[in-house]
């Protein structure tokens, strides 16, 4: 796919994109076109245009991810600042950007006086990431807060989605492949802007303690199983610490992978393999995987 079969755009398209350094665990291989776009139009404009065959993917922060070392076909979208704006809709509600993090949101909404967003700063993604998957941390998740999404379609349509059409279950949403979510609003209830800072506080210190968050890794890798921890039934298995390649289980939180520097993604998906077949083996429970594992191997 030349640069002349692709639709002008006002953003940057950039062809053979390492994506490594976009995502957490630092691997994997490029984008064959990671589009930035400049604005809201510009994207819809592109996906208007584009060839439909033409598999379209959003990246926000990278944070819960394995990009495949065979890299990404088609188009990976990034949005960028023109995508993080948040402004106030009134004493509880904010209409936020897909671009914005967890960290600036909940800022943001403990500076506004909103409480019941604290949980977001412990979520490291951006709005459109986890509005896709119905983020959560610490007992909330977004569908507590969720108003409504604004999603841009596959074949550039823009659709404004209420809270029951994303069709919220566990780290899962209705949101199609292909779409990328460009805006939320979010609603908490009022509160003391020195008693949000302080959950805030409370929720960084947990995380800190907790997890490998100064390493390259990905987050939380595999979904809570009903009535279970997938850390309990990991360490239960036998595989903190196990490594494969450079690939390891975390010594501090073993629901989570870590790459000790040179692990390829292929490394980190086989030692996530490998530790689902040792959980099913001690437990009889299957881990389903919560890190998105994307491209060609």
């Amino acid at each position: 796919m030349s640069v002349a079969a692709l639709p002008h755009v006002r953003g940057k398209l950039t062809e053979s994109a390492p994506l490594a350094p976009l995502v957490w665990f630092k691997s994997g291989g490029a984008a064959q076109w990671l589009f930035e776009p400049k604005d809201e139009e510009d994207l819809v404009t592109f996906l208007r245009e584009l060839d439909p065959d033409v598999p379209v993917m959003a990246l926000g922060l990278g944070s819960n991810m394995i990009v495949r070392d065979g890299g990404v076909p088609g188009v990976v979208v990034r949005l960028g600042k023109a995508f993080a704006k948040i402004d106030k809709v009134d004493d509880v509600t904010l209409r936020c950007g897909g671009g914005a993090s967890g960290i600036l949101v909940s800022s943001t909404a403990r500076d506004a006086g909103i409480a019941g967003l604290e949980f977001l700063r412990g979520i490291p993604g951006t709005v459109g990431g986890f509005v896709r998957m119905n983020g959560g941390a610490y007992g909330r998740e977004v569908q507590d807060i969720l108003v409504e999404a604004r999603v841009v379609l596959r074949d550039g349509t823009v659709e404004t989605w209420p809270l029951d059409k994303l069709g919220y279950t566990y780290r899962h949403s209705e949101v199609p492949p292909g779409a990328t979510v460009v805006e939320a609003t979010f609603r908490g209830t009022p509160g003391h802007p020195e008693a949000i800072g302080s959950e805030m506080d409370a929720i960084a210190r947990a995380r800190e303690e907790s997890q490998p968050l100064r390493s390259r890794t990905g987050g939380s890798t595999f979904k809570n199983p009903p009535g279970h921890k997938a850390w309990v039934l990991v360490d239960a298995a036998g595989c903190r610490g196990l490594t494969m390649g450079d690939a390891q289980v975390s010594e501090k939180h073993c629901n989570f992978l870590l790459n000790l520097g040179s692990a390829t993604s292929a490394d980190i998906e086989a030692l996530g393999e490998e530790v689902r077949r040792r959980v099913l083996e001690s437990s009889g429970i299957t881990l389903e995987w919560e890190i998105q594992r994307i491209g060609r191997e």
